[in-house]
């Protein structure tokens, strides 16, 4: 089959490897499309990845060609869209039900091959059969959607909140979505790219600009969520977070991005810094509410490339071209 390697640091390509073959309990997927993320960025600069090579790719669905002996609950021809995260179900952290934080955590994509392929071998746990409605090119969203759901089971939200989003790629734009579905009063987001800028007008944030300084809050914003994963942004946003308010970092920084908090003012105006990680009982309720369409995918899926065309993909992705960016075998 054919599939997008990442070879070491800063070398992608695509070529043949060996068809995968399932396990017991595992399926294999014949891969309808697979996006691309700030992850696969990570694992291309060294970061993330145990080892390299690895067929990327963690956001990915398709239809079911192969299963395990002990498979019953999906059959071949069911659609599906699959949750990459791969738990120890031992560790401390899996047994209080916390296994985004396992001590052992893997992921398909990032730690065993993915999907950035045309087959991919998961666990049929993983996979969350599609409704006959959902087109399953559209699919490989409802991981980074599980991802936004995570991030609002941390926050917690209260009902009237005025909330502001630094980034509006993909994850800003959904984390936009998902809150106003949570009772913010108002969602102002920032970015320095316009075409991305223009997308959340057009999603119906409630003020957008390339910097806070552009918006009139002087006291602050009660929620602050990072979807950059920028060391500037996330200063800022530090900055700008209301008394009793909450930053919350959802974009995935560098491993040597720092910044600087001041003590005093948290302990003094009672502000929460909190983090997501990744997916925690969220997948099928993601899968759930993209069902409901609460994302147009025609909005969010700016390009679509064949898997050939994976490393140019990476290039467009890197510079900031587009939204979520897809490849399709």
């Amino acid at each position: 089959m054919r599939a997008a390697i990442v070879e070491a640091p800063g070398k992608v390509s695509v070529t043949t490897v060996p068809d995968p073959t399932p396990g017991p309990r595992d399926v294999v997927v014949s891969v309808a499309s697979c996006g691309l993320c700030g992850t696969d960025l990570h694992i291309l600069q060294g970061e993330f990845a145990p080892t390299l090579p690895i067929v990327p790719g963690h956001e990915f669905a398709g239809e079911i060609v192969g299963i395990g002996r002990d498979v019953t609950e999906l059959a071949i021809g069911d659609r599906v869209a699959v949750d990459p995260s791969l738990h120890c179900h031992e560790c401390r952290y899996c047994r209080v039900g916390r296994g985004n934080l396992c001590e052992r955590w893997a992921a398909i994509g990032v730690t065993v091959a993915g999907g950035a392929a045309e087959y991919a071998v998961a666990p049929v746990a993983n996979c969350v059969k599609l409704p006959e409605h959902i087109d399953v090119k559209d699919a490989a969203l409802i991981e980074p959607l599980s991802c936004a759901v995570r991030g609002y089971d941390v926050l917690n939200s209260t009902l009237g909140a005025e909330v502001l989003i630094y980034g509006s790629g993909t994850m800003g734009l959904m984390m936009l979505e998902l809150a106003k579905r949570t009772g913010a009063a108002g969602v102002d987001v920032l970015d320095v790219n316009p075409d991305r800028l223009a997308t959340a007008s057009l999603l119906g944030c409630s003020r957008s600009a390339a910097a806070a300084d552009e918006l009139d809050r002087p006291g602050g914003w009660d929620v602050v969520i990072d979807a950059t994963g920028n060391a500037a942004a996330i200063q800022d946003g530090l900055g700008r977070v209301a008394k009793g308010g909450t930053f919350l970092q959802f974009g995935v920084a560098d491993y040597a991005a720092r910044a600087v908090i001041e003590p005093y003012r948290i302990y003094n105006q009672e502000i929460t810094i909190t983090g997501s990680m990744a997916v925690l009982h969220s997948y099928e309720r993601a899968a759930a509410l993209f069902a409901a369409g609460v994302l147009d995918p025609a909005v969010f899926i700016s390009d679509r490339l064949p898997l050939d065309q994976y490393p140019q993909a990476i290039d467009r992705f890197k510079a900031g071209i587009g939204r979520k960016i897809v490849v399709e075998p």
